[in-house]
């Protein structure tokens, strides 16, 4: 359809309208005989963005490629994705960058930006090209060593003076190697020491932001925590908001839900760094999401094939699915208590991510001359997760079997429908 009528769509706000789209944008009126969808029931939401997924291609495509992902993403409600550089190779350079650009571009289902990485091959010894990815095709401004952490700070204080000539932002993975190396991979506490599993407190997390937080005042530079999942984390950045500091801070829809028991069965699909957390600090993510010291929702989508999870627990891949079944956390945590309503929704899963990654065309209101980006969703459905329907190529879905609200009915990009609930 290039002109329809999505009729009778309530918005975020409450209020009720019909939405008009002619040509990729919103309109004061389609043209004559453009079709009317009865959207009765139904709510508009801003087209969703993730600032934090992993689309494995090139190198994993066994695991995911950037269409797989880019369905996954419109089937989620997304509109645009930030495409992390641990891939194989390690997107490092302008050209590596566009290539994933242009794998983007040919998929055509979401917008997929790039996110390029912070140091030469992950390793954190010498930075990546970031000025001549930021002028490449790709247009890059965010940077990160996703699945490492920075640990030397010269060379993160050098990233944040580089990328701020052009308004980039780094975001760091925040987890102190000497407090939480390479064997941590549960929740320091009673039950790591019960399984016998690898300690990762919640201080290797906070030391980072700190750290990085005053880097960022120090620069004047943009600096973006990655999937924060602790209650210091938390009290970190709201010191940092509060003294001035240009810091944004992201949590997974899995650390809202999900906790430490889940692990007590060694199931390795709940392997995931930084590790699933205690009540004590699932609610004060919850708390933080909703009076803004946490900005967005972002998925840390981790597809990974089978033969990555077949392990000891101990050795396999950490990394859950995460694109699919966001926003349908994000109602079960967050809205239904209450603690969010739908323009909060909009904000923490739209409007912000897009602003922070300074994505043009998305996070935009629904509002007339603006980009039709959208997703409708039914905010009452309810539905039981399978991972055999995932559109994505991997099966490591935390969710599966669980009864979870299943709102998305259609997205669209820019007025063309990218999914639509059969």
């Amino acid at each position: 359809m290039t002109a329809y009528v999505l009729s009778g769509v309530s918005l975020p706000d409450g209020a009720t309208t019909d939405l008009h789209v002619a040509d990729g944008h919103l309109v004061d009126e389609a043209p004559s005989g453009a079709e009317r969808v009865d959207c009765s029931g139904l709510l508009a939401l801003p087209g969703l963005v993730d600032v934090h997924t992993h689309l494995r291609e090139p190198g994993r495509e066994d695991a995911e490629t950037v269409a797989s992902g880019a369905r996954a993403a419109a089937r989620g409600g997304f509109t645009a994705v930030l495409a992390m550089a641990n891939t194989q190779p390690v997107t490092d350079t302008a050209e590596k960058a566009e290539h994933i650009h242009d794998l983007g571009l040919a998929a055509g289902v979401v917008d997929v930006q790039v996110i390029g990485a912070i140091t030469k091959g992950l390793r954190g010894e010498e930075l990546a090209e970031l000025g001549l990815m930021h002028r490449s095709r790709a247009g890059v401004t965010m940077f990160s060593d996703d699945g490492m952490c920075v640990q030397d700070a010269s060379l993160m204080r050098k990233a944040l003076e580089w990328v701020r000539p052009f308004d980039g932002v780094i975001a760091q993975h925040s987890q102190e190697a000497t407090l939480a190396g390479p064997g941590a991979c549960c929740h320091e506490g009673e039950l790591s020491g019960r399984l016998g599993l690898g300690g990762w407190p919640p201080v290797a997390e906070s030391v980072i932001i700190a750290r990085d937080v005053m880097l960022a005042e120090a620069t004047g530079s943009r600096l973006h925590v990655c999937h924060i999942t602790t209650a210091e984390g938390v009290e970190v950045v709201r010191w940092a908001k509060a003294r001035g500091i240009n810091v944004t801070a992201e949590v997974t829809p899995h650390h809202l839900l999900l906790g430490t028991e889940e692990l007590v069965d060694y199931d390795t699909v709940y392997k995931v760094n930084p590790p699933l957390r205690t009540s004590e600090h699932i609610e004060a993510l919850r708390a933080a999401l909703a009076d803004g010291t946490i900005d967005a929702v972002a998925t840390d989508h981790a597809p990974h094939a089978p033969q990555d999870k077949d392990h000891a627990f101990v050795d396999a891949r950490p990394g859950m699915l995460g694109l699919e079944q966001a926003l349908s956390v994000v109602i079960e945590t967050m809205v239904k208590p209450g603690r969010l309503d739908w323009a909060g929704v909009a904000d923490r899963m739209s409007h912000t991510p897009a602003r922070i990654a300074r994505l043009a065309g998305h996070g935009r209101p629904l509002a007339v001359g603006e980009p039709a980006n959208l997703v409708l969703v039914d905010p009452e459905r309810m539905g039981t997760v399978d991972r055999d329907a995932s559109a994505s190529l991997s099966r490591n879905n935390p969710y599966h079997g669980r009864l979870l609200p299943d709102p998305v009915v259609a997205t669209y990009l820019r007025g063309r429908e990218t999914y639509r609930r059969a």
